[in-house]
């Protein structure tokens, strides 16, 4: 078990994705470094009213405790109380044209004592869906871990990121995995370093393919109604979410994933016919989309 190596990775490609928005956007990401009183801390870089991004935050965080938190030993109830070792690399960004899907990467490693577990995942928000783009995400997604992986992973995507007492998913998906620990430390921390990888080559292309489409106030009122359920979702249900604030950690960085403009409507219901519709009836339907 090595956790400086794991350390070190995360911290790279955290710089790496950085850098690289900070093309693409032209814009300079905001970083701030944060301290932990109880042990650790992180980094914090975040993008706000960018030409591309109207909120991209990328955080890694590094933390340390006497006792883990409940979120984390809900599944693991034989490890409550145990002194941990936390680390992460956190993102999403929220881009300002509604054509343009917001994303979610995580990859994560935890260790008590002599018990240690990997988890992490990428998956895709669109507000308004295209097959190429949830075809290319999802082939670059099974690329990531394996045509064996994929198929479970993504199933357990579809599953975690499924809002309940809405009844509906947050988006399209993509891979999600935790507590993986098999058959070695090696190979689980070599597929989480293939997810990081691959994410740049799952998002970026959409982005270019996306960001001149022109939109007007009818598209980012509907983003704006769909970023409700992301807001929903990751203050109900988000296990890093919950994570963080048990675990004393930034508050800021935390709820970073938040987006900056969100409406909420009642009982509101798309045009038959409409692409808002369609986003409902063929894009937030599991599907195999590799």
């Amino acid at each position: 078990m090595n956790l400086a190596a794991v350390s070190d990775c995360f911290l790279g490609l955290q710089a790496a994705i950085v850098a690289a928005l900070e093309t693409l956007d032209g814009g300079e990401f905001r970083v701030d470094a944060w301290t932990r009183a109880e042990g650790g801390g992180g980094k914090a870089c975040v993008l706000e009213d960018g030409a591309l991004f109207e909120r991209g935050g990328v955080n890694f965080s590094s933390v340390q405790g006497a006792s883990l938190p409940p979120s984390a030993s809900a599944s693991r109830p034989q490890l409550a109380g145990r002194a941990f070792d936390a680390m992460g690399v956190s993102l999403v960004l929220h881009p300002r044209n509604p054509y343009c899907p917001t994303v979610h990467l995580n990859v994560r490693c935890f260790a008590a004592g002599d018990i240690w577990w990997f988890g992490g995942g990428m998956d895709l928000t669109p507000y308004y869906g295209f097959e190429e783009d949830a075809r290319h995400f999802h082939a670059t997604c099974k690329s990531a871990v394996g045509k064996e992986l994929y198929p479970r992973f993504k199933r357990w995507c579809d599953e975690y990121f499924f809002i309940k007492h809405r009844n509906e998913p947050r988006g399209i998906g993509g891979i999600f995995f935790d507590d993986l620990n098999e058959p070695d430390f090696d190979t689980c921390f070599s597929l989480v370093r293939s997810v990081g990888d691959h994410f740049l080559r799952a998002y970026v292309p959409i982005i270019e393919r996306r960001c001149g489409a022109p939109y007007g106030e009818r598209e980012r009122e509907f983003q704006a109604y769909r970023r409700g359920r992301y807001v929903e979702f990751n203050l109900v249900y988000d296990r890093g979410t919950l994570f963080g604030l048990q675990s004393g950690g930034r508050a800021e960085a935390i709820l970073m994933s938040l987006p900056p403009r969100v409406v909420w409507r009642y009982d509101w219901k798309p045009e038959v016919g409409s692409a808002e519709e369609k986003l409902y009836k063929v894009f937030l339907k599991p599907r195999d989309w590799a």
